[in-house]
C-alpha cells in the first residue's frame, strides 16, 4: 500500500475523531487507570482528536492524580468530578457536557485492556451499521490465580449462562451487551442512564432503547480484554450488585427475565428447601449434593483444561458467582415487595 492510500485511510477517521466523547467513570482506579488510557490514546494520530473526559466519584487512592499528570501528556484528557459517584451518573455527567459537534458517546471501563483505535474503530462500526449503539464482547484475562480462575469461568455458560458480549464469537443484533458507542442524542433523549442504578445500569438503558425502537449491534471482530475481580470479597459485592440491578431492571420495565438469568435464583431457592426438608426426609440432600458435585467437578476439570492448578479455583469462584447474584436478586424482590413496590 502506498503512502497516498495509508492517508486516505487515515482522513476519514481523524474526522470521525472529532466527534467522539469517551467517558471513563472511575472511583479509586490507581492501579488500572493508566494503563487504561495509553491503550485508548496511543498508536494512532488520529486519536488526538477524541475527547476523553474521566469522570471521578471521589478516588482517594491518588486516581486523580495519574489522570492530572496523563493530561500533560495528552491534552485530549480531562477529568471532572462526579458527585454521584456510581458509574450511571458519571457517564451522564460526560455525555451532558459533551463539546460542540461531538455527537457520539464512547463508554470505557478502567477495568480492561482496549486494543489500539478503539474509541474510533467502534464509531467507525456504529456508522457504518446505522445502529443506535454498537456493543462488544469482552474477553476475560487474569493475573493472579484467583483473578485467572475467575476469568475461565466467566466466559463460559456456566459462569455467564451464555450470554453473547461474554466472549461470543457471533455479530448481529442483540437485547443487550457492553455499552461501547452509541448516538449521544439518542442516549440523551432517553434521559441517559438512571443513576439509581449502581449496577446493571447498562442492561435498564438498552431495555428502554429497545422500547424506543432502538436497535444494538454486537460487533464480535471488535474485542476488549476485561480483568474481572481478583478476591472473593470483590467477586462477591460485584454480584450480588449484578443481581440486584437485574431484579430492579426487571421489575422497573416489566422484562422477563431469561431462564439463564434465573438459574442461581432457582439454585438458592433449591437450596432453602432442601434445608427446610431435610430433618424429615434423605431427599433435601439430593439437589445440595447435585450442586456441590458440579462445583468440585469444576474444580477438577479446570486445572485439566488450563494445564494449571490455578483451575482448582474454579469451584469457588463458581459458587460465588451464583450463590451472590441469586441472593441479590432476591433481595431486591423482597425489598420491592416490602415497600410495595411489586
Amino acid at each position: 500500500m502506498d503512502g497516498s492510500a495509508i492517508l486516505t485511510d487515515e482522513k476519514p477517521r481523524a474526522a470521525l475523531a472529532r466527534r467522539i466523547v469517551v467517558a471513563v467513570p472511575v472511583l479509586n482506579e490507581a492501579r488500572a487507570i493508566e494503563a487504561c488510557l495509553r491503550s485508548l490514546l496511543e498508536g494512532e494520530d488520529a486519536l488526538a482528536n477524541v475527547a476523553l473526559v474521566v469522570a471521578d466519584g471521589g478516588s482517594t487512592d491518588g486516581t486523580q492524580e495519574i489522570v492530572k499528570r496523563l493530561a500533560e501528556e495528552f491534552p485530549n484528557i480531562s477529568l471532572i468530578d462526579n458527585p454521584g459517584r456510581l458509574q450511571s451518573a458519571g457517564v451522564n455527567a460526560v455525555a451532558r457536557t459533551a463539546g460542540e459537534g461531538r455527537d457520539i458517546l464512547v463508554r470505557c471501563d478502567a477495568h480492561a485492556d482496549y486494543p489500539q483505535g478503539y474509541v474510533i474503530t467502534v464509531a467507525e462500526a456504529m456508522e457504518k451499521r446505522g445502529s443506535d449503539s454498537l456493543v462488544v464482547p469482552m474477553d476475560a484475562v487474569g493475573q493472579g490465580c484467583f483473578q485467572a480462575a475467575n476469568a475461565w469461568i466467566v466466559d463460559t455458560p456456566l459462569g455467564s449462562g451464555g450470554s453473547a458480549h461474554r466472549g461470543g464469537t457471533q455479530s448481529g443484533y442483540v437485547d443487550h451487551g457492553h455499552h461501547a458507542a452509541m448516538r449521544l442524542d439518542r442516549f440523551l433523549s432517553l434521559g441517559g442512564y438512571d443513576e439509581s442504578f449502581s449496577h446493571n445500569e447498562d442492561a435498564e438503558f438498552d431495555a428502554r432503547l429497545r422500547k424506543s425502537g432502538g436497535t444494538i449491534w454486537l460487533d464480535a471482530t471488535i474485542r476488549i480484554r476485561y480483568f474481572p475481580r481478583d478476591t472473593i470479597v470483590g467477586l462477591w459485592r460485584q454480584y450480588s450488585g449484578y443481581g440486584r440491578g437485574r431484579a430492579r431492571n426487571v421489575l422497573k420495565n416489566r422484562e422477563r427475565p431469561r431462564l439463564r438469568q434465573m438459574i442461581p435464583v432457582l439454585n438458592i431457592i433449591l437450596l432453602a428447601l432442601s434445608v427446610l426438608i431435610l430433618p424429615f426426609t434423605w431427599l433435601g440432600l439430593v439437589w445440595p449434593s447435585a450442586y456441590l458435585t458440579l462445583l468440585t467437578g469444576t474444580s477438577l476439570v479446570m486445572p485439566v483444561l488450563k494445564k494449571s492448578l490455578c483451575g482448582l479455583w474454579c469451584g469457588p469462584v463458581l459458587g460465588v458467582m451464583h450463590t451472590a447474584w441469586g441472593l441479590g436478586f432476591l433481595r431486591q424482590v423482597f425489598h420491592a415487595y416490602r415497600n410495595g413496590d411489586l
